[in-house]
Parts: C-alpha cells; sequence; structure tokens
C-alpha cells in the first residue's frame, strides 16, 4: 500500500493518462466511418482494441498502484456496512458499463461490427448507461477510498464519460438523422427519467440474456480475485 502523501505527480500522470485514454477513444471512434471504409468493419474494431485495451489496463493498474496517493480526506471503512455499500453499487456499476451491443462476436470482430439504435433493455433505463456505471463506480470507489487521488481520477473519468454523452449523440445524429432523434425523444440520459414520465415502459424480460448472466459472472470472479489483482499490480512498478 503507497503512504498517505500530500498531493503527488501521481494525480497529474493520472490525468494526462485518463487525457490520452479519452483522445483515443473519443478520437478513434469519430473517425470510425473513415476507417472503416479505409480497412474494413473488422480491422477497424481490431484497431480500436489494440489501442483501447492497452490504454484502459495502463490506467487501472496506475489507478490500483497509486490509490492511497495524497491526502486522506475521509476514513470510512470500518463502518459497519460501508464496504457492502461500496460492493453492491460497484455491481450495479458494471450493469450499466456493460456495453449495449450484446452481439459479442461482433465486439470480437468474429461478425462485422455495426453500429445499431438500441431502445430496449438497459437502454430503457438510460440512453448511456456506460457513463451511469462510469458515475456509480466512481462514487462508490472514492467513498470507499476517500483519497485526493481517487477523487481526482473520478472527476477526470466522469468528465471524460460526460463528454461522451454529447460525441455519443452527435455522431448517431449525424448517422442516423431523424430517425435517432425520435430515439432520442423516447430515451433519457439521467437514469430512470424517461420510465417515471412516460416516455419508457420497463420490460423485465429483456434483462433475461446471456449478457447479464456473464456480466453478474465476471463481478462474482471479480470479487472472488480482488485481493489477488492487488498484489498482482502492485509487482508492476509504477
Amino acid at each position: 500500500m503507497t503512504e498517505f502523501s500530500p498531493i503527488a505527480s501521481s494525480h497529474w500522470t493520472m490525468l494526462a493518462l485518463l487525457a490520452g485514454f479519452a483522445i483515443a477513444h473519443s478520437g478513434l471512434a469519430a473517425l470510425r466511418p473513415w476507417g472503416e471504409s479505409k480497412i474494413g468493419a473488422r480491422l477497424y474494431r481490431v484497431l480500436f482494441a489494440l489501442v483501447s485495451i492497452p490504454s484502459a489496463t495502463i490506467l487501472i493498474i496506475y489507478f490500483f498502484n497509486h490509490r492511497y496517493d495524497g491526502w486522506q480526506l475521509w476514513q470510512v471503512q470500518g463502518v459497519p456496512g460501508v464496504k457492502s455499500v461500496v460492493w453492491i453499487l460497484s455491481f450495479i456499476s458494471f450493469i450499466f458499463l456493460y456495453p449495449a451491443t450484446f452481439n459479442l462476436l461482433e465486439i470480437a470482430a468474429v461478425q462485422k461490427p455495426q453500429v445499431h439504435l438500441y431502445e430496449t433493455g438497459i437502454i430503457r433505463i438510460s440512453r448511456h448507461p456506460q457513463m451511469v456505471g462510469q458515475v456509480i463506480w466512481c462514487i462508490a470507489h472514492t467513498l470507499w477510498l476517500g483519497t485526493t487521488f481517487t477523487l481526482v481520477t473520478s472527476i477526470g473519468l466522469i468528465g471524460h464519460h460526460l463528454f461522451a454523452v454529447w460525441h455519443g449523440d452527435r455522431r448517431l445524429t449525424k448517422r442516423y438523422g431523424d430517425s435517432f432523434t425520435k430515439v432520442k425523444e423516447r430515451t433519457s440520459v439521467i437514469p430512470f427519467l424517461a420510465v417515471l414520465d412516460g416516455r419508457q415502459q420497463l420490460k423485465w424480460q429483456e434483462f433475461l440474456r446471456p449478457a447479464y448472466v456473464g456480466v453478474v459472472a465476471f463481478v462474482m470472479l471479480f470479487w472472488w480475485g480482488h485481493p489477488w489483482l492487488m498484489v498482482a499490480t502492485s509487482r508492476v512498478p509504477w
């Protein structure tokens, strides 16, 4: 575990890593139509993965290794019930963070990747579930760790995902025009808002699909392997 210290260079390093990831991720998303026209949808998906996955891995390892850097703003790890709340919030966050594209063969580029206009399942709750999931994840981990490093990381992550909300809507509007505008009118960014005002009606059977079973299995595996993961990442000299 890293010793507590005043605000250090690790805060700025994390912000730089987040900025680099955001530029690469959002930039490649913006260039997708042009890139697919040049090298094809499958190869572009592979290129996207080769850039995004290593960048995300570096972010995760750096976060784990420096999560206790900076000032300790609060300490609630010993408060009864807090650990359970953090795990529940983390579980919920992964349900939202899972991509709206449920076709795993497209994600792996086995089938030709396509852009879809979804209006079912988690999209009924929020048009941008990954943003919602990231906010919930940040709240949970900032609550648990209580350090300035975690707070800075959370602000950077949430900032990127809020930008992605605007950027994603802009790209879909450009691609689909009125079709996406109608989807946008029937959905909401704020969770459950479209349900509460009657624009959407939840259909729980839409959540009974293998993709969600996979998310639950992943979260349980992550919970079981969390201590090992902390040890493994601590051996990386970053």
